[in-house]
């Protein structure tokens, strides 16, 4: 499944002042600024250039940028806050403008009634939290980055986050968008309506579709109403297939409350504590796997009794080794800290593999177990990390190297576990990708192993909506070469 490759030769300078005078010189960063981070992820691992740095401060601009080189052929690398980790932003040969909607960062509007904001795209996610919190409502996606990421980068890979168990995805918290196509024009549809069968949802076609098919601008986001009460545990269980049947007794007894489900293992702890040296883990250390549940709604209900009586009855049958219930916010806080440190403590450590995939909830104990075995068969002195979202099956598993091994055989060995963790979860019936997307990192991989015929409606779309290839190209689909 490949594209026509659409990068000829350019003159920058008549680039730069073509979309100078298309969107002003203020639009455009200045090439002796430091431009680093417009080329470089959140997790460092990929890294890239561009021919010139676009920051439009309105819509119309952007139009304005799309149209301009839409017709001098010049591709366009969309951009958010960069707080990927697939290279979805970032383009390594540097043959693209680098599109940022960093000042397009307004909130539009927030209707409490109707429970939606609309908002611009290059909006930070914790400051749309922090709005709309203002006003009684809460919006759902909750990511560990969400200080630095942007509602249009959410929308564009469907980022996924802790709160899927109950929440869904992104794509399921999107009324409308707002989207720039390649050749320039604004397709919108941020009208708030609950219901409209006017045809499909055109919405969907741009969710999760990593900017190949144009830029989103602005987003109708569907809100809920604040949850009043929140109760958070922190349990310890003898092994993931313990972890898993305690989900699974948990729904039936409080599906409409569950809006937590995370899994550690407890192998995680010395990195969460690199990251945050006084972290305090309210139950034994040694206990094999941790678990932690929040319970949420809107209204004044007694969660925590019923999460008292649960994890209470649960001990007592044996399902749990030990457990502890946040009393304030403050502690419930600390809890999700182990959580939130365990990331920032693996890229604290240097270095090490990591995995992004999902399975069946009933497929979790089983992919675990395969895969530590995997890594201590085939790569000892490796160390497994897995932990994870395991409300909505999606596993991390990651893999430390030793700190025998010098940096450039680690990276040669981790494509090798990479593979191996792909080849696991694939005997299982999973994804390689279950919320990071796939970017240019895992492009390859999903014209390997997808099914030829999505890979066929994805050109067809792809060409049938941007034909020239000037969107994010490499990203998602391969560009094809040049006919010789």
């Amino acid at each position: 499944m490949t594209l026509p490759d659409t990068r000829p030769p350019l003159d920058i300078d008549q680039l730069v002042r073509g979309l100078i005078t298309e969107i002003g010189a203020d639009s455009i960063v200045d090439a002796d600024q430091d431009l680093s981070r417009y080329f470089k992820d959140w997790s460092g691992d990929h890294a890239g250039t561009g021919l010139v740095v676009l920051r439009p401060a309105t819509v119309e601009n952007v139009c304005k940028a799309v149209r301009f080189c839409s017709q001098v052929g010049v591709p366009i690398v969309p951009q958010g806050g960069n707080s990927g980790l697939v290279g979805g932003a970032i383009d390594a040969a540097g043959g693209c403008v680098i599109l940022s909607l960093e000042r397009l960062n307004k909130i539009r509007g927030i209707d409490p009634v109707n429970l939606t904001a609309a908002v611009d795209a290059g909006c930070i996610l914790q400051t749309l939290k922090a709005a709309v919190a203002a006003r009684d409502c809460y919006f759902p996606v909750s990511l560990g980055a969400e200080g630095s990421a942007h509602i249009g980068g959410i929308v564009s890979t469907n980022a996924g986050g802790t709160n899927v168990v109950k929440h869904g995805m992104t794509r399921a918290n999107i009324m409308g968008l707002e989207v720039v196509l390649p050749d320039g024009r604004l397709w919108s549809n941020l009208l708030g309506l609950r219901k409209d069968n006017r045809g499909p949802d055109l919405s969907q076609i741009f969710i999760g579709s990593e900017g190949i098919f144009g830029i989103v601008t602005g987003a109708c986001l569907r809100l809920s109403p604040a949850p009043k009460t929140v109760e958070t545990a922190y349990v310890g269980c003898a092994s993931f297939h313990d972890a898993m049947q305690l989900l699974t007794l948990l729904r039936r007894q409080c599906h409409e409350f569950l809006s937590g489900f995370e899994i550690i293992s407890n192998r995680c702890l010395p990195l969460a504590r690199l990251a945050k040296p006084d972290l305090r883990v309210p139950i034994d250390a040694e206990i094999p796997v941790h678990v932690l549940i929040e319970l949420s709604c809107a209204g004044p209900l007694p969660l925590m009794d019923i999460l008292e009586t649960f994890l209470g009855a649960a001990l007592e049958a044996g399902q749990i080794v030990d457990a502890a219930i946040a009393q304030n916010k403050a502690q419930a806080g600390s809890f999700w800290a182990i959580r939130e440190g365990l990331v920032e403590g693996q890229a604290l450590n240097g270095y090490h593999v990591r995995s992004d995939v999902s399975v069946r909830l009933s497929a979790i104990p089983e992919l675990i177990t395969k895969l530590e075995a995997m890594l201590a068969q085939d790569f000892p002195g490796w160390t497994a990390l897995p932990y994870g979202h395991a409300g909505d099956g999606n596993v991390h598993f990651s893999a430390v190297p030793p700190k025998s091994i010098d940096p450039t055989t680690q990276r040669s060995i981790g494509k090798t576990i990479e593979t191996a963790i792909f080849r696991v979860v694939a005997g299982l019936d999973g994804s390689f990708s279950a919320e990071h997307g796939i970017g240019r990192s895992k492009r390859d991989r999903l014209a390997a192993t997808a099914d030829p015929v999505q890979l066929d409606l994805l050109a067809r779309l792809k060409s049938a909506i941007d034909p020239t290839g000037v969107m994010n190209p490499g990203c998602l689909i391969a560009p094809k070469e040049p006919a010789r």
